[in-house]
């Protein structure tokens, strides 16, 4: 018998929508990506000089950086520096918070260092930080369900010191969680050697710490690859977690996933990380799939303004329908609080490509349907909604 395990990752409460609009929007904002931007960040990145964690130079990319999230609309309230200290040195995190439409207390966070040691970083990590502002401004105005947190970390060339600080004394306090974190997106090192055939991205899974976090993070880096192959033209490489930003995370038991380059460029920790050896096409199209796989996770709307849906029974359909059970082996019931007369029910893949329909069925056999992300769309007379599964054998 076909073992069937479907993990309901979030819901969507949009009119009118299906499928491929949802996934043509976020494409459109992927594709908004722009290399001039990338080439910019990058460049500016380097000039910055060598961004040693503690030094006045690392205190001026960090001004850099908050400069930028000025510049894109973003509010004081909104950026918030984070220090700490290790030894005699003192550093900062920076941290923008753009808030949730549905689940403002859960977060979505996507993150990369801003410090280097021997050179300028371009690759290590000005190539990750690059992206990170470009995902910023380009959804800066987009809603999304759940909040996302940009975060730049200082100290990690130093044994990660500034995401253990935010980790152990922001996310956790003492044994307590304080931050429900949906997921940790860390980018780190894409920037490829100039030269190589830079067209593929290892999406980064979790294999060690804590083991009972270990089947998330390996869900969520296959959607990443699913995300990367839709919004980007590159090929995704499965591999492991290393020692990066996301690590103290994990040890908290938070789902993990990230991108790193899949042919290493060798030249990080030195004087030769600079703009003239890097592949500024690379970090673009890591950048396309990063935006891409940002509005997946957070789940963003398919347009600047927040849909209307209409209410049943006091609720939003998306709150009032539930898929179930999770996990499920062969079968999917769809219930609602109060029957519809009539409903429609489909399932398609991440293409858009409709694999499953029924018609005022509660039990939909899902046995034939592969290993991958799908989208549930259930319609009644009055409104629609959309919700995210998975299916892996």
């Amino acid at each position: 018998m076909k073992k069937i395990t479907v993990f309901l990752l979030t819901s969507l409460a949009l009119q009118n929508i299906g499928a491929q609009n949802l996934i043509q929007a976020y494409k459109n904002r992927a594709d908004m990506v722009s290399q001039t931007n990338i080439t910019t960040h990058l460049t500016d990145f380097e000039n910055l000089g060598i961004k040693t964690t503690g030094s006045p130079v690392n205190t001026n990319t960090l001004n850099w950086l908050k400069n930028k999230y000025t510049s894109y609309g973003y509010t004081a309230s909104q950026i918030v520096e984070d220090p700490f200290s290790f030894g005699s040195t003192s550093s900062k995190n920076l941290v923008i918070t753009k808030t949730g439409t549905v689940y403002p207390d859960k977060y979505v966070i996507i993150c990369g260092h801003y410090d280097t040691i021997y050179g300028p970083g371009v690759s290590d990590n000005g190539s990750g930080t690059a992206i990170l502002l470009e995902a910023a401004r380009i959804l800066k105005d987009v809603p999304t369900e759940y909040s996302i947190k940009f975060i730049h970390f200082s100290g990690e060339e130093q044994g990660l010191k500034g995401s253990y600080h935010y980790a152990d004394y922001i996310a956790y306090q003492g044994n307590t969680r304080k931050l429900d974190i949906k997921l940790v997106l860390n980018i780190d090192q894409v920037g490829g050697l100039l030269g190589n055939n830079n067209n593929t991205i290892v999406c980064e899974k979790d294999i060690s710490g804590m083991s009972g976090n270990n089947a998330a993070s390996a869900t969520a880096t296959q959607e990443l690859a699913v995300c990367t192959g839709l919004y980007s033209p590159l090929q995704t490489f499965i591999s492991n977690a290393y020692s990066s930003d996301y690590i103290p995370f994990e040890e908290k038991g938070y789902t993990i996933t990230g991108f790193y380059e899949y042919i290493r460029s060798q030249n990080e920790h030195s004087p030769n990380d600079t703009f003239a050896n890097i592949d500024p096409v690379y970090v673009f199209n890591v950048g396309k799939a990063a935006v891409g796989a940002l509005q997946h996770f957070a789940v963003a709307t398919t347009s600047n303004n927040i849909l209307g849906t209409q209410e049943t029974t006091g609720q939003k359909l998306s709150e009032a329908v539930n898929i179930y059970p999770n996990p499920a082996k062969n079968l999917l019931t769809v219930e609602f609080p109060k029957k519809p007369q009539h409903f429609n029910i489909e399932i398609s893949d991440m293409t858009g490509n409709i694999v499953l329909r029924a018609e005022n069925e509660h039990k939909i056999n899902t046995t034939q349907l592969i290993n991958g992300v799908y989208m549930v769309s259930i319609k009644t007379d009055r409104n629609q909604t959309v919700k995210k599964i998975i299916i892996d054998k």
